[in-house]
């Protein structure tokens, strides 16, 4: 695991290389994601910059790696696990290996096949290529988003790239305008989902997707090389397809225990990582290192459920309690994640990450199993819901649930089934609508009322469900495919990837998610519904394919996800953290906020008359954004006398 960042100048006309203190700089600003070393590559239109947390070829993997002749450089971002079969297939092709590395299959996989070259990848990866035979620049992203790739341009026509945003926000000449869309997505959805990025001049390479560009083309290309496909082809009872599902991912894990490094895995306590726990044991020749943190609070704490699994496969086990109240983290967030972040859950996620670094240098983790086999409570009551609106026509369904959603009080304070508000209005909607009000943090109407007049005149009627109608209206028929796709292509890479990958490599972490391995995955999208959601049991094959390897406390409990307690941290100390910020924050959140709306929400929150806990949070996460950013400095000490190429060789 590493970090990358690099500047290419597309135009021919261009006279001098990039500055090589500029890109080292850059790379530097992101040394906690590779403290093992440094390497920086400057030539003719291109600088690659590389830091290196070493995990596969201690001693011959540095980067930039070149090919033999010295003609083809990268700097790369993650792991292939098939490296070593596209090894042996290189090598009958004549291509001649001098490291154990598996960055090395990119270069000669790129002499190879070009750009199809990633669709043999199978893992998590980002990387950057210069090819100098042809001037071509060339990159690619994962195909789940786990590794991370931004870029943007320069107003004098250079791109620039990284894995973080603040290696790139160094760059004197890469403009920081806010753009007003996603910061509406941000306040829609909690996090701005690929291509955009906060900020107007910056992009992310989406999942799936190459960068093409070469010297003396206008704009480069951007292609999608990989996508989901859903159908229900796979025929079989619980017992065949439970056997093949185990098999599966122990294929998965195998490969993602390759390692020179100590590795351990995440164990929560959870479905999903007590089963990559369970499928670890049996490949272990020695006791699996787990780690789990606890919570002083039991309505938050499932470390109990992680020892007894822990226990059962004699791990060795690794446990901490810490504080719901862990709030002090919150302007350290805004510093890891660059762009305003509202999923709370990082906050326990960077504790378990620091947790897991001081024992292990790579943690496997159970993300991505929720969303393959159907284990949100929100994809059961959505095919609840689709199943009556199903039966009366859109036009009836909005004037009869509208008129008794807009009757119906909001009562946030009343026990769940007295709460059907929300499910009134989910059903007077959309499908697409409706889930996306499920999975928001602030609804259109709250986010109206928050906004300043001047920030709401710049929106000019845009409307963050479009991205969600976009993708659905391209996607399969089926009602759970289609929140499984919605999901693929925007929660797990805009959140959950972007959650985990920020808090381990804070920590100089490697995580690995064997439940987002792509065969496995384009397995399961092949799977009947009725075996991912059956009679209300969510991730219903999988729960039935671990029967045997895990307690059915664990497989059958009540979902408790990764959460702490906004609701009451805003009746208490948070209430007045964030009304100091409204009353002395210069520029409070850019002035894209109303001051006296957010009080009157903190007020309504503190007699107990709503629930405003995830808007305020989302409020409080932006400002941390935006104070964090008036910190971020441009770097100016870029020298013009620098040598054009070369600046370090093929090795």
């Amino acid at each position: 695991m590493c970090g990358i960042a690099g500047i290419f100048q597309p135009i021919v006309a261009r006279s001098s290389a990039p500055s090589r203190t500029l890109v080292a700089a850059m790379t530097d600003t992101i040394a906690h994601r590779g403290p093992d070393g440094s390497g920086v590559f400057v030539d003719a239109h291109v600088g690659l910059g590389h830091r290196r947390l070493s995990i596969i070829d201690v001693a011959t993997g540095h980067q930039p790696l070149f090919n033999e002749d010295g003609q083809v450089a990268v700097v790369f971002n993650g792991e292939i696990y098939n490296f070593q079969e596209l090894v042996s297939e290189l090598e009958a092709c004549g291509h001649v290996f001098r490291t154990k590395s598996d960055t090395e299959v990119i270069v000669h996989g790129w002499e190879q096949w070009g750009a199809d070259s990633v669709k043999r990848f199978r893992g998590m990866f980002a990387f950057a290529l210069w090819d100098r035979r042809t001037r071509t620049f060339f990159a690619a992203r994962d195909r789940m988003g786990v590794k991370p790739f931004y870029y943007g341009m320069t107003a004098d026509g250079d791109l620039v790239f990284a894995s973080e945003l603040k290696a790139m926000l160094i760059h004197p000449r890469l403009a920081r305008e806010i753009r007003p869309d996603a910061a509406d997505d941000y306040f829609a959805y909690g996090y701005v989902p690929d291509p955009k990025t906060i900020f107007r001049a910056c992009f992310k390479l989406p999942p799936a997707h190459t960068l093409l560009w070469q010297v003396g083309q206008p704009k480069p290309l951007v292609q999608r090389y990989w996508q989901v496909e859903f159908s229900d082809a796979l025929t079989g009872d619980a017992a065949s397809l439970g056997e093949e599902l185990r098999e599966r991912l122990r294929e998965s894990v195998r490969l993602r225990m390759i390692s020179e490094v100590p590795i351990g895995a995440f164990l929560s306590g959870g479905v999903d990582s007590s089963a990559v726990v369970a499928v670890m044991a049996g490949l272990s020749d020695s006791p699996v290192k787990t780690c789990s943190i606890g919570f002083d609070v039991a309505g938050f704490d499932e470390s109990a459920y992680a020892q007894s699994v822990a226990d059962r496969y004699k791990t060795d086990h690794f446990a901490r309690v810490v504080t719901v109240n862990d709030f002090d983290l919150v302007d350290k967030l805004a510093g890891l994640y660059d762009e305003p972040f509202a999923d709370s859950s990082a906050i326990p996620t960077f504790r378990v990450c620091q947790l897991a670094r001081e024992r292990v240098t790579v943690a496997l983790s159970g993300d991505g199993g929720d969303e393959t086999f159907g284990g949100y409570r929100r994809y059961r009551m959505h095919l609840a819901e689709e199943r009556l609106r199903s039966v009366l026509p859109q036009g009836l369904r909005s004037m009869t649930f509208g008129t008794l959603a807009a009757l119906y009080p909001k009562a946030d304070w009343a026990p769940r089934p007295l709460r059907a508000k929300s499910t009134l209005q989910a059903l007077a909607q959309t499908a697409v609508d409706a889930y996306h009000d499920v999975v928001g943090c602030v609804r259109k109407p709250e986010r109206a009322m928050l906004y300043s007049s001047g920030f709401r005149g710049t929106l000019a009627g845009y409307e963050p469900v479009r991205q969600m109608h976009d993708i659905a209206s391209q996607g399969p028929a089926d009602p759970l495919a289609v929140l499984q796709n919605l999901d693929y292509q925007m929660y797990l890479p805009g959140d959950i990837n972007v959650k985990v990958d920020r808090a381990s490599m804070a920590c100089s972490l490697e995580t690995r998610e064997p439940l987002m391995d792509h065969p496995l995955m384009e397995w399961a999208a092949r799977l009947p519904q009725g075996m991912k959601i059956h009679n209300g049991e969510t991730k219903y094959l999988f729960k039935k394919a671990f029967e045997s390897y895990l307690p059915r406390d664990v497989l059958y409990r009540p979902k408790m996800g990764f959460s702490v307690p906004l609701s009451d941290w805003f009746r208490g100390p948070l209430d007045a953290h964030l009304r100091d910020r409204v009353a002395t924050a210069h520029g409070f959140a850019h002035g894209l906020l109303e001051s006296s709306q957010v009080v009157r929400m903190l007020d309504e929150h503190s007699r107990g008359q709503r629930n405003w806990a995830t808007p305020l949070w989302t409020v409080l996460m932006y400002d941390a954004f935006a104070t964090q950013l008036d910190s971020v400095k441009p770097f100016n000490d870029v020298r013009a006398d620098e040598p054009v190429a070369g600046s370090v060789g093929p090795v």
